[in-house]
């Protein structure tokens, strides 16, 4: 991995531009220099490799406006960070015991983690953040914590953003993190993996969390920005590296891979200029990255060599439809209703049903989306989603229904947090 991609701060650089550098090693370096240290310090000392990743960007951002961005900021990260262990160490009373058997695994951390080294056995997993986020699926912890774990250790979601792929509330996922990281500390849970066949059951596990981690890029939760590039180019890059390994080079990676690289071939078309969101019908098509869309096209082909179809392969299929579709009406929305028809069937959560309920409209009407919607169980967290409210305000607002829309675009309007989403919604609201 590169060290950073934003153009290296000049010294005396202001603090917006190096909050800017910060933000992105944040987002890109953090899961990783974990990885490193909790490699080296095993895991019943995550949370030390955590709080050292921390403090290392923080010092970054009171250093770096007056000596500017090291031309290795990566190395730097993780040499302040390994320090900081070191003096956390011998400061810790229930550690300082520990320190002269721990200190000689931090001695050459900064020298030698930052590349990757060669995998000794054919299958082994030689890329550290993938082989942490094996480590995070132990099958003594329960798969949504797995998951959590993944997403706030190695992906550097805050808990806000994981209640939010969870439609949980916050409360609810600190405690989940802080039974998870005492069953790892524990249990001892070795960094070194066990063969990949003992591996493969935890690829399910890994494959949602690279969803969600694509999801939280292509959609932010909260935040000034509605896109984070970089997350979707992470996830990416994991799941590439995952398919290209024996263990992870099975179908439902490639349908995956198929569905995030036709994703992120539309992210050039989601915001306008003036930052507002632009929903699929408004997108202009020739800002699509064609040669994603192959990749995401040569990868859904992969992905039909096994017998069992996934939620990724119906995903991917529908993420194609809209790919190929040389226009918002032309697109073949029967098609595309039978998608979500046969993934509602393997998954009726909400949020399926909701997008089932767009295309549902496309094909027989407003009134027939309308009616979908009414059947969705209204749990509290989908009372709160604000997509619920907006998607409802279309429908029908398309049915002729103004003054009702009105009061659904209002109702989405005070849920939704972001700038982008909230202009959207301000400008159907304007429209009425």
């Amino acid at each position: 991995m590169s060290a950073i991609e934003p153009s290296p701060a000049a010294p005396g650089a202001g603090a917006t531009d190096v909050a800017r550098v910060v933000d992105h090693l944040f987002r890109r370096e953090a899961g990783r220099l974990v990885a490193i240290l909790v490699g080296r310090l095993g895991t019943a000392h995550l949370h030390l490799a955590e709080d050292v990743v921390q403090d290392a960007l923080v010092r970054a951002m009171q250093v770096w406006p007056y000596t500017g961005v090291p031309e290795n900021p990566s190395a730097w990260l993780l040499q302040t960070a390994r320090n900081r262990a070191f003096d956390t160490l011998r400061r810790g009373r229930v550690l300082v015991r520990k320190s002269p058997a721990l200190a000689p695994l931090l001695e050459d951390c900064a020298h030698e983690a930052l590349a990757a080294s060669p995998p000794q056995f054919e299958d082994e997993i030689a890329d550290s953040q993938l082989r942490m986020i094996f480590v995070c699926c132990h099958p003594g912890l329960p798969a949504d914590a797995q998951v959590a774990l993944i997403l706030k250790t190695l992906c550097g979601f805050g808990e806000r953003e994981i209640a939010s792929a969870f439609l949980a509330a916050e409360d609810a996922i600190v405690k989940k993190l802080v039974r998870a990281r005492k069953f790892l500390r524990d249990s001892r849970v070795p960094t070194d993996l066990p063969p990949a066949e003992k591996l493969a059951p935890r690829v399910e596990t890994v494959l949602h969390a690279l969803y969600l981690l694509f999801n939280e890029g292509y959609k932010a939760s909260h935040g000034d920005s509605l896109l984070r590039a970089d997350l979707c180019a992470e996830a990416i890059r994991l799941g590439e590296l995952l398919a290209a390994h024996p263990l992870g080079d099975r179908p439902a990676t490639h349908a995956l891979l198929a569905l995030l690289h036709l994703h992120a071939a539309r992210l050039a078309a989601r915001v306008a200029d003036d930052g507002a969101l632009l929903v699929l019908a408004e997108q202009n098509r020739a800002l699509w990255d064609r040669a994603q869309i192959r990749r995401g096209l040569l990868h859904l082909k992969e992905s039909a060599a096994g017998p069992t179809v996934t939620r990724y392969h119906l995903e991917a299929g529908i993420a194609a439809g809209h790919a190929l579709a040389p226009s918002y009406a032309e697109t073949d929305w029967p098609h595309i209703l039978e998608l979500y028809n046969a993934l509602l069937a393997l998954d009726p959560s909400p949020v399926v049903a909701l997008n089932r309920a767009v295309a549902l409209a496309q094909v027989r009407g407003a009134d027939a989306g309308l009616a979908a919607l009414e059947k969705i169980p209204r749990h509290r967290a989908l009372e709160n989603y604000h997509l619920l409210h907006a998607v409802r305000g279309q429908l029908l607002l398309d049915a002729g229904r103004q003054a009702e829309s009105a009061l659904a675009f209002r109702r989405a309007l005070a849920l939704a947090r972001q700038p982008a989403e909230r202009a959207l919604l301000e400008r159907r609201l304007s429209v009425l």
